[in-house]
């Protein structure tokens, strides 16, 4: 991934999603260009369009952060876009613009014990591991059950980018197939911004650009998205429809993997189809046969960041 190319097309895309209305501007004349011209957003930047130019064709070396919270306050540009333009800066020189600590790249992940005890005490939620790759790493009971589709993947690496763009389960498993494979790609975005120099994300993107055009489209659309809170539909084989709350928090001790806690509204057909989650998955042989697939735990040390 050039560092270069990601820059120009990344402040490309997002000046091309502005009209000169939103920005406050007046429109004079024909405009042959969707969304704001490069002096435009000089100006609103404070820059000179000499200056923003160079930006804009990919040189982010030694930027200021001031220039950079004035461009994205030009470009309007939401929490995980500004946070991926000062990754790109940061990659760009090696500068310390950001605060936050880097993931470990191709460096093997270990779950510590207590991290395992606790998941295993989570008994009525449930919760999976995971990385900015996407790769599910570790979960609890009921994780497993609720991500059974994800973990029979045979190449024993389940990945939830490669699940979505080339299992035919995952049009089923999530029914609003659009929604996810969006935000599937958009986290995958972030974590290349974060993370540039990532061999197994680079080849991750590389597998599914080459094998998926649904994921080139939205790769080239270069979204970016936090991934943190709200409410996921799934439809699994067994229990059929839940409609569950998640928050996902980060893991201070492992930097790049986060873990996201799963629950159903009190009352709801959902806490009912989650508690028979919990039977079904209570019965391993009963779990293969009924689904068809293989509903096997994670590695207790995949290889991940």
């Amino acid at each position: 991934m050039d560092n270069r190319a990601e820059v120009r097309e990344f402040l490309t895309s997002r000046r091309a999603k502005i009209t000169p209305q939103e920005a406050g501007l007046p429109v004079v004349g024909q405009r042959r260009v969707p969304g704001l011209r490069r002096n435009e957003v000089a100006t609103l930047a404070g820059v000179s369009i000499e200056y923003y130019s160079r930006l804009e064709r990919g040189h982010l070396a030694g930027v200021s952060a001031s220039v950079l919270e004035a461009i994205a306050r030009a470009l309007q540009l939401d929490a995980a876009e500004r946070g991926h333009l000062f990754d790109l800066a940061q990659a760009a020189d090696g500068s310390n613009l950001l605060t936050r600590r880097r993931g470990r790249g191709d460096k093997q992940w270990m779950p510590q014990p207590g991290l395992l005890w606790i998941l295993d005490a989570m008994r009525d939620a449930p919760a999976a591991v995971g990385n900015g790759r996407g790769d599910l790493l570790a979960a609890n009971h009921l994780g497993r059950a609720l991500y059974s589709d994800v973990l029979a993947d045979p190449s024993g690496k389940p990945n939830f980018a490669r699940f979505a763009f080339l299992d035919p389960a995952a049009r089923r498993f999530y029914p609003d197939w659009d929604f996810f494979a969006d935000i599937t790609v958009a986290n995958l975005r972030t974590e290349a911004g974060r993370n540039p120099h990532d061999r197994q994300l680079h080849e991750l993107v590389g597998e599914l650009s080459t094998r998926s055009a649904e994921f080139r489209d939205r790769w080239s659309a270069h979204d970016v998205r936090l991934h943190s809170s709200g409410t996921k539909h799934f439809h699994h084989s067994v229990v059929g429809d839940l409609i569950l709350a998640y928050e996902t928090v980060d893991l201070r001790t492992d930097a790049g993997v986060s873990m996201t806690v799963y629950a159903a509204e009190p009352g709801s057909p959902s806490e009912h189809g989650l508690r028979l989650l919990a039977s079904w998955a209570s019965d391993p042989i009963a779990t293969a046969q009924r689904t068809g697939r293989a509903a096997q735990a994670p590695e207790t040390t995949p290889e991940g960041g």
